[in-house]
């Protein structure tokens, strides 16, 4: 007990004293989580709309996929990805493994599913006139889009914020792709596991306050815009 209250009350002097250490890495992965998002959901967005708009030849199997890939394991990214970038990958010459640029495609292909199923979910489950009157009308399909993104802005927000606490909390596919190189690539999850491994359970533990704090306000987030929606 006194070992873990010990190390308790030293995680909280690390992160009042405004240890450098600690907040570059938090900076990191704050970097790494919100470009990943950013990319999702620009093409997450537009096409849950535009399947959600559309009708055609396997979209239900396609609502399946998502479904799966929703809860696709994180190493599973990981490993495709470190297939494609490295040296003997189609990839390779690009030298994009163990970079922050990896890290990002990885956790964006990991959050896409996510955003675009959420989209694709609240557009189906909104008010059937919306779609309706927008054909009626005319809106041909780039308006229709926009006209839907105004309408349920808040619901998709809800969408783009979940991707982004997935991202966020993500450690396989970080770990495998950015291969924890301190100042590059480590991040709050991929710090914890290895600083932990190392011993420095003090270290590991103010992390994980602070990935606790990131996770609290992204949910207190998600409950302001599920009121306001």
């Amino acid at each position: 007990m006194n070992y873990f209250s010990e190390a308790f009350a030293a995680a909280i002097q690390l992160i009042f004293q405004f240890d450098p250490k600690i907040y570059q890495i938090v900076w990191t992965s704050l970097k790494i989580s919100l470009i990943a998002t950013f990319f999702a959901s620009l093409l997450g967005v537009i096409s849950g709309i535009g399947v959600a708009i559309s009708e055609f030849t396997g979209k239900r199997f396609l609502q399946h996929l998502l479904n799966t890939l929703m809860a696709m394991p994180t190493v599973m990214i990981g490993l495709i990805f470190y297939g494609l970038l490295s040296r003997r990958g189609p990839l390779g010459e690009l030298g994009l493994l163990y970079t922050q640029t990896a890290v990002i495609l990885g956790e964006a292909c990991l959050i896409l599913p996510i955003i675009m199923n959420m989209t694709l979910v609240a557009v189906q489950s909104a008010d059937n006139r919306l779609i309706i009157t927008l054909k009626i009308l005319g809106a041909k399909s780039h308006q229709q889009i926009l006209l839907i993104l105004s309408e349920l802005r808040f619901v998709i927000m809800a969408a783009i914020i979940t991707g982004f606490g997935r991202a966020i909390g993500e450690v396989g596919a970080a770990m495998m792709l950015g291969g924890n190189i301190q100042g590059s690539t480590r991040t709050m999850t991929t710090a914890i596991a290895l600083e932990t491994s190392k011993g420095d359970f003090e270290l590991g533990l103010a992390l994980g306050f602070l990935l606790l704090l990131i996770a609290f306000a992204v949910n207190l987030l998600l409950q302001l815009l599920e009121n306001k929606a």
